[in-house]
């Protein structure tokens, strides 16, 4: 599903500015929508020790999409994520993660993203950029997304859902604890992808 441009055979002169076409089921999928967290996450992947992947999840997340199907440039983010929602599986590592060495959960208890653009790359990708916000620190992020589609679920609720990625390294965060390994190299890699699964509902208001 895609906003495209179709050509007009009756343009006045090959350079004529052709206003592209808006896709109606794209459009009627404006409005604003709640991050659903219990059919959602938020994740990475973090290379350990230099041989394998450690891979994490975020259990508390809130956010709201604001969606415009007939320009998606109008189209926003806002997502929360509570630091200390952390969970690799190992308590001691959680632990680790959320204390003064990386996170300092207590201290700085959200990460958080707020969009400052949208664009369509084609057909069903899109890339919003924004602000990403760890320990106080405030750096642009651009997330690839696809979209999955659409779909009113059993309780009547109208839903969309996107997946993608971003890389980025910690360290730009002020995430920097690392340890030597004898063989050389370091424990944690710098580099971490942030993997994005998102069901969001639709609002009543929009839905009305």
């Amino acid at each position: 599903m895609a906003l495209f441009n179709r050509k007009n055979n009756n343009a006045p002169s090959a350079t004529a500015t052709i206003a592209p076409a808006v896709d109606p089921a794209l459009a009627a999928l404006t409005g604003e929508y709640a991050i659903d967290p219990a059919h959602s996450s938020i994740g990475f992947t973090v290379r350990h020790a230099m041989v394998t992947n450690v891979r994490g999840s975020f259990g508390e997340h809130e956010g709201t999409l604001k969606l415009d199907g007939s320009d998606p440039a109008n189209s926003t983010a806002s997502i929360d994520v509570r630091i200390a929602s952390i969970d690799t599986g190992i308590a001691d590592r959680d632990g680790h993660l959320v204390s003064g060495d990386f996170f300092d959960a207590e201290k700085f208890p959200l990460m958080t993203f707020r969009s400052t653009h949208a664009e369509q790359l084609g057909g069903d990708t899109y890339r919003v950029t924004g602000d990403l916000t760890i320990k106080d620190v405030t750096r642009p992020l651009s997330i690839d997304l696809e979209f999955n589609g659409s779909a009113t679920d059993v309780y009547g609720n109208e839903r969309v859902g996107f997946e993608g990625s971003a890389d980025i390294l910690r360290s730009d965060w002020g995430l920097t604890w690392n340890a030597a390994l004898e063989t050389g190299g370091v424990m944690v890699s710098d580099k971490v992808k942030l993997n994005f699964d998102i069901s969001a509902i639709k609002s009543a208001v929009t839905q009305a």
